[in-house]
């Protein structure tokens, strides 16, 4: 659907929106605040012509029917810390923010499960279900995204190597679909064959098919003890080659994680604190959990001697509170001390099999030095998901826009040729659509463009995003 095809916003629409909300939830105009117009990364600054703040499920549903009988598009918005420009409200319309929709409903010790709504920020999770002695075993590096902005991209984290993707920690959803009918997908079930998995259809589609308006958490008991190692190498090269070695053991490491030197030393600035190491050109920060310190030891152990033998310079075992939170401080720092270290940047979330990683860390330093633009990068080494970061520093924009094509073709084009995709967690968005498109084809695409015609036959959902 055009732009030109929807409705634009008049005063009865206002006064229709707040006839569903409270009248103090309904903003319009010069009176929206600049946040809602761009997210964490993306290149626009598009306000929306109305900003809806509901407070339930009920009002979300009145939202979507009204605008799906007028033709107007609506975006939905959890914190805005996306990197693609998914809660962006490309063609104006109404941005529903799911900001006052923060209930923790219930916490079911029987079936090990956690019922919220969608604008429970990440933190808070974490924080509620580990002082009952559980652990939400994604951990996404963005603690301030709420678990509806998780929900939608498919959040992956550092946890994923042992505990998998947002997705694989989801039991059930409530969704409002486009033109305001509520379903609910999954159940407090551990195993289902019933049909299509609408479920995980809706997870990952960054708001295009529906707005998830509940979700029920699969928690898993809290690992009694974790210890770290932090792993020096004399090059990436390295260090990256050891992952799959470390994988094949059997060691079962919680997260696997990658960092150079550079961006170590742009943390250190941006957090005003050493790094425990900061030595050696590349590193390898793993993490351990268990039951038991013997249990984990015996891990650990067997992986230390791993990377020994693979040419580590030394083996740093964190295995207090203080060192630990040194250490994933910093790695949690890595983003906004990027951030802080340049005038603008953007970012190549692209995902490749493990045994690629090494490669395609190697490549980026042929298109730092080919398209000549300043690349920093860390990622989660264990599942492939590298986080390229391309930095625009003192360039004009028109020459950092020019560079950017250039590199972001290289590195997209060499994702495919390993056997990867553009985007291992943050999803497509609007930024990232073209990329998606070339290197999944016509008839993927075609697909995608199927099953949200399905969902949303008017194409007022978040439109422009993803396909």
């Amino acid at each position: 659907m055009t732009k030109n095809k929807f409705h634009k916003i008049n005063t009865k629409d206002i006064i229709s929106l707040e006839s569903i909300c409270r009248k103090e939830n309904i903003i319009s105009g010069k009176n929206i605040h600049e946040d809602y117009s761009h997210d964490e990364l993306a290149e626009e600054e598009i306000f929306p012509e109305v900003l809806a703040i509901p407070e339930n499920t009920e009002q979300i549903s009145k939202i979507m029917k009204y605008a799906y009988e007028n033709n107007i598009p609506v975006t939905p918005r959890g914190q805005g810390t996306g990197l693609v420009g998914a809660a962006v409200p490309i063609y104006g319309g109404i941005l529903i923010s799911t900001e006052k929709m923060t209930k923790i409903i219930d916490l079911d010790k029987d079936n090990l499960t956690l019922t919220v709504e969608p604008g429970v920020l990440l933190m808070e999770i974490s924080k509620f279900v580990e002082e009952n002695d559980f652990l939400y075993p994604p951990d996404p590096g963005e603690k301030s995204a709420t678990i509806g902005g998780n929900i939608s991209t498919n959040a992956g984290g550092m946890r994923a190597v042992k505990y998998g993707v947002t997705r694989d920690s989801i039991r059930e959803l409530e969704v409002v679909l486009p033109n305001g009918k509520i379903i609910n997908t999954g159940g407090k079930i551990v195993k289902d064959s019933s049909g299509y998995s609408i479920k995980d259809l809706i997870i990952g589609s960054e708001g295009t098919l529906g707005i998830v308006t509940k979700a029920v958490l699969k928690l898993i008991p809290l690992p009694k003890i974790s210890i770290s190692l932090l792993v020096p190498f004399p090059d990436m090269e390295t260090a990256i080659e050891t992952v799959p070695k470390i994988i094949r053991s059997k060691n079962s490491p919680v997260a696997i994680e990658y960092m150079e030197r550079a961006v170590i030393k742009n943390s250190e600035d941006y957090l005003g604190k050493k790094f425990p190491d900061s030595s050696s050109d590349a590193y390898l920060l793993l993490n351990f959990d268990g039951n038991t310190k013997e249990e984990v030891e015996k891990q650990y152990e067997k992986v230390a001697h791993i990377c020994l033998d693979a040419g580590a310079l030394d083996v740093l075992i964190s295995d207090t509170e203080e060192r630990k939170e040194s250490i994933w401080t910093a790695r949690g720092a890595f983003l906004e001390a990027i951030k802080a270290s340049t005038t603008k940047m953007d970012e190549c979330d692209v995902v490749v099999p493990r045994d690629k990683v090494a490669e395609f860390i190697k490549y980026t330093k042929f298109v730092e030095k080919e398209a000549g633009i300043r690349i920093s990068s860390f990622g989660h080494a264990g599942d492939g998901n590298l986080h390229v970061y391309l930095l625009k520093d003192e360039m004009t924009e028109k020459a950092f826009q020019n560079k950017l094509t250039k590199a972001f073709d290289l590195l997209y084009s060499k994702g495919e040729e390993l056997g990867g995709h553009v985007s291992g967690e943050h999803g497509i968005g609007y930024a990232k659509r073209k990329y998606l498109e070339k290197t999944m084809g016509t008839d993927y695409m075609n697909l995608l463009r199927g099953i949200k015609n399905v969902f949303d036959q008017k194409g007022i959902l978040n439109p422009g995003k993803v396909c």
